[in-house]
């Protein structure tokens, strides 16, 4: 990506479009388009909107339309359509339905009277399925589950039966109104995720391109876009100006309520390739991280925090009754009061805060010790592995993996201009939001290995380095890394280059679960695997 120019608006698709013309591409438009409910149209009169007079919100709404039949993408994610308005609702409908695009519409909860529009062209998609997401919490948010599947001129890049698929979400969150949210922000994020990873199992999908669009309310700071990094996803705009976290000035996208500019709007890319930490485990450290990073704010050093967390308690440990505990102290703690982690009806579930200490008894024995929270406090949890190298450190090549099809960024543009060097336009008039469009181009590429997930049950024991085993449906392989997810379902990460890994499917499952429960684990001479429903042979 070095070298590329910026170009502006319509023209840098066009060009990014015809610069690739030995390699088709697709473009994806995120907008909210502010609801004529919400926009003002007077300072000193809070309660006139946009929405009580036709003729302002009917020619905005024409314009918007306007930009976005000339612009031509591929697929169109809008937030903030007023569906509570026939005569809007068909506007869209009609002209875009004329200009070649499959709609699909979604109100939010407690008629709101706002909502989703998701628009997928059909010389490029073939609708494979679709679902709606009601995250039935506060704010009555929603999001839009597309499966489609890429035609002609795709066809080209076929190879055999090879599909090429994506799984595209449209989404709003909840504002930031104050602290108090950010969990509840999280556990949106969260429930797209897992009802993603249900829609994947669900349909047996192999690994296939995921697309997240919307308006996130949050920045390259927050938790949302840490959690997001986490499972793997990318900023498709931040690929493309090669920008990093430390670029979050570099551009902005919304002039909110408060008059401050920030940049929120993301269309996010998982590619097939993309190493993904179990999301259990990614959510747990995102709560994790939101819990330390107010204790930060307290000036709490590492040694105060384990301290506020044992409480009571006498030993150098802290217990789950003594954690559950320091929780709900500090959900009452003037300095984090508005965390709201527990006794709160936006804070963790019981079940939530026992999936947290699971995560941080590490090794099953019923309380956290000193140096198990330090490993906690540590951890970078934002951190993400690259995509797989051409070769693993053991020799093991890419093209003995699967094939599938992934995208590359080739160009990411922000409208108005200003934007994109962080400043807000005055005289812009369309949305209190910017337009990002984004053009990808369908590549090859292999699948990472399958994620395993502490949903199907999978568990691993390492133990010792015996090779030997009287199961002839085992097969004995070698990675350079391994997956341990231990009896309590806490996940580990480890190097592994020697010992050999015995991979088991279903079938094997519950002989497996007898042994490992029957046997202490401390005396095991070999290495289990087990990976769900999959078979690797």
């Amino acid at each position: 990506m070095k070298g590329r120019i910026s170009r502006i608006g319509s023209y840098a698709i066009s060009s990014s479009i015809r610069d690739h013309q030995q390699q088709p591409c697709i473009t994806c438009t995120t907008f909210n388009i502010l609801a004529p409910i919400y926009k003002r149209l007077s300072n000193e009169d809070q309660n006139f909107r946009e929405s009580d007079c036709r003729t302002y919100w009917f020619g905005r709404n024409q314009r918007i339309l306007d930009w976005l039949l000339y612009e031509r993408s591929s697929i169109i994610c809008l937030q903030e359509f007023w569906v509570g308005n026939e005569e809007l609702v068909d506007m869209y409908e009609k002209r875009l339905s004329d200009a070649g695009y499959v709609n699909f519409k979604l109100a939010r909860t407690n008629n709101r009277g706002d909502g989703l529009l998701t628009a997928v062209h059909k010389d490029y998609f073939r609708v494979v399925n679709y679902r709606d997401l009601l995250f039935n919490d506060f704010g009555d948010r929603v999001a839009q589950l597309l499966h489609v599947e890429l035609i002609d001129p795709f066809s080209q890049c076929r190879n055999g039966d090879l599909r090429q698929e994506i799984l595209i979400v449209n989404t709003h969150l909840l504002f930031p109104h104050d602290s108090s949210l950010s969990l509840v922000r999280l556990h949106q994020v969260y429930k797209i995720l897992q009802h993603v990873e249900s829609y994947q199992k669900e349909h047996n999908l192999k690994p296939i391109p995921i697309i997240l669009c919307g308006d996130w309310n949050g920045s390259k700071r927050g938790h949302v876009y840490k959690f997001l990094r986490s499972q793997g996803f990318v900023s498709s705009y931040d690929t493309a100006h090669q920008y990093t976290d430390a670029d979050a000035h570099k551009w902005v996208s919304h002039r909110n309520h408060r008059g401050n500019i920030c940049g929120v709007d993301f269309i996010w890319l998982l590619n097939p390739n993309k190493y993904r930490k179990l999301l259990k485990a990614s959510w747990s450290e995102a709560v994790f991280g939101m819990f330390k990073c107010l204790l930060r704010r307290a000036s709490l050093t590492e040694t105060d925090a384990f301290a506020f967390l044992k409480a009571d308690n006498d030993g150098n440990y802290i217990t789950y009754s003594g954690f559950c505990e320091a929780l709900e102290q500090a959900s009452q703690c003037c300095v984090i009061l508005q965390l709201n982690l527990t006794g709160h009806k936006h804070g963790l579930a019981d079940e939530e805060t026992k999936d947290l200490w699971v995560q941080a008894d590490i090794d099953g024995n019923g309380v956290v010790d000193y140096k198990e929270f330090q490993r906690i406090w540590k951890t970078t949890w934002s951190d993400q592995r690259n995509d797989l190298n051409d070769e693993d450190e053991d020799g093991f090549v890419k093209s003995s993996l699967e094939q599938t099809i992934g995208f590359s960024v080739k160009n990411a543009v922000l409208f108005p201009p200003e934007v994109e060097k962080g400043r807000w336009p005055e005289n812009y008039s369309l949305s209190d939001h910017a337009r990002l469009t984004v053009v990808f181009s369908p590549i090859r590429m292999p699948c990472s290995r399958k994620n395993i997930s502490t949903e199907e049950g999978c568990m691993v024991h390492a133990m010792g380095c015996s090779n030997s085993s009287s199961d002839s449906s085992w097969e004995s392989l070698r990675f350079h890394e391994i997956v341990l997810c231990s009896m309590n379902h806490a996940v580990y990460v480890l190097p592994y280059r020697t010992a050999p890994i015995l991979l088991l499917g279903r079938v094997a499952q519950r002989t497996i679960f007898k042994m490992i429960t029957d046997f202490n684990p401390c005396k095991l001479h070999f290495l289990f695997i087990a990976l769900g429903a999959s078979e690797r042979r």
